[in-house]
């Protein structure tokens, strides 16, 4: 485990989102999520969690998303952001991370 100093952890921008859309990305265990950032925007997030989690059972969840990760190519999308899941060793089912109540989407985590 590497440590971080609490001005290196500062530099992450953790923000609420709402799963506006999800599909599959076909011949892949990915799905390609819309994420809305309320001011933000929203960000398209290629995620690797199709093979545990049915699209469409996504739209409307909150969920946790690193906001300032530079964009990536990732089987000819572009993923501009990661959601936060628990349990992410190999082969093992990742849990989405979620939030208690109703924050808006865009709401800052501290």
């Amino acid at each position: 485990m590497q440590v971080l100093t609490i001005d290196e952890f500062s530099k992450v921008d953790l923000r609420v989102g709402i799963v506006r859309n999800a599909s599959r990305i076909e011949g892949t265990g990915l799905l390609r999520l819309i994420i809305d950032l309320g001011p933000l925007g929203e960000r398209q997030i290629i995620a690797g969690i199709g093979r545990w989690y049915e699209p469409d059972k996504l739209i409307g969840k909150r969920v946790i998303v690193v906001a300032n990760l530079k964009p990536k190519t990732i089987r000819g999308y572009i993923s501009e952001g990661m959601i936060l899941a628990a349990g992410c060793e190999k082969d093992e089912r990742p849990l989405i991370l979620t939030i208690d109540g109703e924050p808006d989407p865009g709401t800052k985590v501290c």
